[in-house]
C-alpha cells in the first residue's frame, strides 16, 4: 500500500459520469492546510480547490504543536459511483462502545506505533471495522483533508479515496464489537439536503428514534464549547437511512463535497465565532492562561 496519489485505469474513469470525473481531479489536485505537528512552530500550506476557492482559516497559526501519535487519528472517507452520482460509505458506531455508541461514523481510529502513515492507519481501521481489503487496487488514494479535532481533542486526518469497483462493498462484514450498520449516503446531498427529496432516497421515519426533529432533513444548533475558549460550535444533523450524520462526521463531509463539487454548502456551515482547521488546532496547543486570554 502507498501513500502516493494511486491513478485510477482509464477504462474505469471512462464508465464515470461526467460530474462524477470532475469530482475525482478536484479532490486528486487539493492541497489541505498542512500543520507539522512534530515541528516547533506550526507551519500551514493554503488549502485551494482548483478554481482557488479555500475552504478553511485565513489566519496562519503561531503555536508550537506537539502531539504525540497517542492524539492522533485518521478516518477512511470513502467514495464510490452507483448511477452516475458518488456515494459515501459510513457506519453506525456500535452501542457497546465506550464512546459516540450508536452515533455515525467513518471508518477510523487512533494511530498505531506500526502505522506507517495516516493512509495506513485510515485503511487499517476500515479493513477492522467492514472488512474493507486492506491492499486492494480498486481502492484509489485521492487526497487528505485538513486537521479536525474531535470533541475528545484527538487531531483526525481524512484520508479521501475511491473505490473503482462497488462490488467489494457487497463483501464487506462488520465488526459487531465496533459498528452496529453498515450504510451509504448520496455524498452531494452534504451540500444540499433538498437532494434528498429529489434522489428519493430511502430515509429513517420522522418522529423515529434516528429522527425526532422538527426539520426535514437537516438542522443545527450552536453549541459553545468552554475548551475552545467559549467560542461556538455549530453541530450539524442530516437525515440518512440509519443514524443521522453529524458532529465530525458530518464536518468532514462538508469540507470534502465542497471540494469536490467545487460549490459552498446551501447553508452556513459555521457558528459566527467558530474556531476551525489550523485556528482550532492552534488554539488547544497554546497554553491555558493564553487560552483563556483568547477566550475572554
Amino acid at each position: 500500500m502507498s501513500s502516493r496519489r494511486d491513478e485510477i485505469p482509464p477504462e474505469v474513469l471512462a464508465g464515470l459520469s461526467e460530474k462524477t470525473r470532475a469530482c475525482l481531479d478536484r479532490l486528486r489536485r487539493h492541497t489541505p492546510d498542512s500543520l507539522d505537528l512534530r515541528g516547533t512552530r506550526a507551519q500551514r500550506t493554503r488549502s485551494r480547490s482548483r478554481s482557488g476557492r479555500r475552504y478553511g482559516s485565513d489566519r496562519e497559526p503561531t503555536c508550537r504543536p506537539d502531539v504525540s501519535h497517542t492524539r492522533r487519528a485518521a478516518v477512511l472517507l470513502l467514495l464510490f459511483e452507483r448511477e452516475g452520482k458518488l456515494r459515501v460509505l459510513l457506519t453506525t458506531r456500535s452501542q457497546k462502545l465506550r464512546s459516540h455508541p450508536g452515533q455515525t461514523a467513518l471508518p477510523g481510529g487512533k494511530v498505531d506505533d506500526t502505522d506507517a502513515d495516516a493512509e495506513h492507519t485510515a485503511r487499517r481501521e476500515a479493513f477492522e471495522e467492514v472488512g474493507l481489503p486492506i491492499d486492494s487496487p480498486h481502492v484509489h488514494h485521492l487526497c487528505r483533508l485538513r486537521t479536525f479535532l474531535s470533541a475528545s481533542r484527538l487531531h483526525v486526518t481524512p484520508v479521501v479515496v475511491f473505490l473503482s469497483d462497488p462490488s467489494l462493498l457487497e463483501h464487506l462484514n462488520k465488526n459487531a464489537e465496533e459498528v452496529d450498520c453498515i450504510f451509504d449516503w448520496p455524498f452531494e446531498a452534504i451540500l444540499d439536503p433538498e437532494l434528498l427529496r429529489e434522489e428519493e432516497e430511502t430515509l429513517v421515519p420522522r418522529g423515529s428514534e434516528h429522527w425526532f426533529y422538527d426539520k426535514e432533513f437537516h438542522t443545527i444548533n450552536d453549541v459553545p464549547l468552554d475548551w475552545l475558549g467559549g467560542t461556538h460550535y455549530r453541530n450539524h444533523r442530516f437525515r440518512s437511512s440509519a443514524s443521522p450524520v453529524k458532529g465530525l462526521t458530518a464536518d468532514i463531509l462538508i469540507v470534502a463535497a465542497q471540494i469536490a463539487y467545487d460549490r459552498p454548502a446551501s447553508f452556513e456551515p459555521y457558528a459566527p465565532d467558530q474556531l476551525f482547521g489550523v485556528d482550532a488546532v492552534s488554539y488547544v496547543q497554546q497554553p491555558q492562561t493564553k487560552q483563556k486570554d483568547i477566550g475572554a
